[in-house]
């Protein structure tokens, strides 16, 4: 497995390339992701800014506040397509987090024990399984102040029900 993966819009008018692994892959259940991917989360593998080079149509954006942090996130997406390819996180300057779906190869990077995690399960979607032996949290990974939250780390694969 080389270090170069490509990825891209639907339409092909914006393309990208990452020159690393990725510092880790956040697997977010919030409402917002759910709504912005138009599914049940977002599969997110965050790279260093340096690290993602950008070609072709420069892409459009929409400005969001998060509901928990305050922070803005920055969704950019294909203005001829729509597809979002990437968050600019304010909370997270020097990392962009890059929509796992639009890579050419999604099966690339890890999503087992690691670097990957499971973010605001206390609102995954019923139905969704999260995994064994990976770090979960019931909101985001770090408090406001930065500080770690601690993770569920699951023996067994656990599905997500809800009380009707």
């Amino acid at each position: 497995m080389g270090t170069v993966h490509e990825g891209g819009c639907l339409c092909g008018a914006i393309r990208y390339k990452t020159m690393a692994e990725p510092q880790r892959v956040t697997i977010c259940h919030c409402t917002f992701c759910q709504r912005f991917t138009g599914t049940a989360f977002l599969v997110e593998p965050m790279f260093k800014r340096a690290d993602v080079v950008f070609s072709g149509d420069k892409p459009t954006t929409y400005d969001h506040r998060s509901d928990s942090s305050h922070k803005r996130i920055i969704l950019n997406f294909c203005g001829r397509c729509g597809t979002t390819l990437y968050l600019d996180l304010e909370r997270f300057p020097d990392l962009l987090g890059l929509c796992g779906g639009t890579f050419d190869d999604p099966n690339w990077f890890s999503r087992g024990p690691g670097k990957c995690r499971h973010i605001f399960t206390r609102s995954a979607q019923e139905g969704v399984v999260l995994p064994a032996g990976v770090d979960t949290f019931e909101a985001h990974a770090m408090q406001i102040d930065e500080t770690p939250n601690q993770p569920i780390v699951f023996a067994h694969a656990v599905v997500v029900e809800r009380q009707r």
